[in-house]
């Protein structure tokens, strides 16, 4: 069973329950997902099975959708609904909903962004959590984010509700913060869904995508001697194909996946093995 499996995570269970279950439904060791989602957010956590965990870093890159909600006026040390509370802003502010686009809108494109204390990055071996939780806080990289689009879908004065297309490594707390922190106040993401993960959506949630259906790249048909060439790893040439992941096949049958570049092509994934 070689494929990927789109789940909807509901609020409150783990990323690793839910790879734990699938190994227990499905009997098979080989799985895992593609980004994790903290415990308390819901959404869509793509599956790998069998082989196609073997796509994971590839498809780690894709980019994502949420739909998240801003609390007002309340900064937990967390940035989300499990935090403890650390500042409280009571002022009135009135914002209109001009005001927050405008703020939304500023977000967009290119941007850095420093990880949270509570997230699962490593330094020194450690776990930033880990040292959160002892109240240790410690220097942290800023990262590359790119924010596509975002848009407001609702605002009672209180929440704000909105939709993002961002990059793989952006964090939805720490932009939650920073739209609260550039409306002159403090808050923090006390609802998040993931409803887009590349072409994975959440319509399609319980769907089970065969491991030749999950890349949408070009294929190529090889003959006895270039497909004995790729199965023992050695580069041959093929001509009239872009760089990149492509689709392997001989005698109309899905065998792998291999990467084209400048005309050779290299084995990455064999199926039958």
């Amino acid at each position: 069973m070689d494929g990927l499996l789109i789940v909807d995570k509901p609020r409150g269970v783990s990323s690793f329950n839910v790879i734990r279950d699938v190994r227990k439904k499905y009997g098979i060791r080989a799985v895992g997902h593609i980004g994790t989602l903290d415990p308390e957010a819901s959404g869509v956590l793509p599956i790998l099975v069998g082989k196609a965990t073997k796509l994971s870093d590839l498809l780690m890159l894709h980019d994502k959708d949420y739909i998240a909600e801003i609390t007002l006026g309340i900064k937990t040390d967390s940035g989300d609904i499990e935090g403890n509370i650390i500042e409280r802003d009571d002022s009135n502010h009135n914002y209109d909903k001009n005001q927050i686009l405008t703020v939304l809108n500023s977000f967009k494109g290119h941007s850095k962004q420093i990880p949270p204390m509570y997230s699962a990055i490593k330094i020194d071996g450690k776990k930033l959590y880990e040292l959160a939780r002892n109240g240790e806080s410690v220097e942290r990289e800023e990262r590359d984010i790119f924010i596509e689009n975002i848009e407001l879908l609702d605002f009672d004065g209180k929440i704000i509700k909105y939709k993002v297309t961002c990059s793989k490594g952006t964090y939805i707390r720490v932009l939650s913060e920073d739209i609260a922190e550039k409306l002159g106040t403090v808050g923090f993401m006390s609802s998040l869904r993931r409803t887009r993960v590349g072409n994975f959506k959440i319509e399609d949630a319980e769907k089970f995508i065969k491991i030749e259906d999950i890349l949408d790249v070009e294929k190529i048909e090889l003959n006895d001697s270039k497909y004995k060439k790729f199965l023992n790893g050695i580069l041959s040439n093929v001509e009239g194909f872009n760089n990149g992941w492509i689709k392997i096949y001989k005698n109309g049958e899905f065998k792998g996946f291999g990467i084209v570049n400048k005309n050779l092509l290299k084995r990455k994934i064999v199926i039958d093995e």
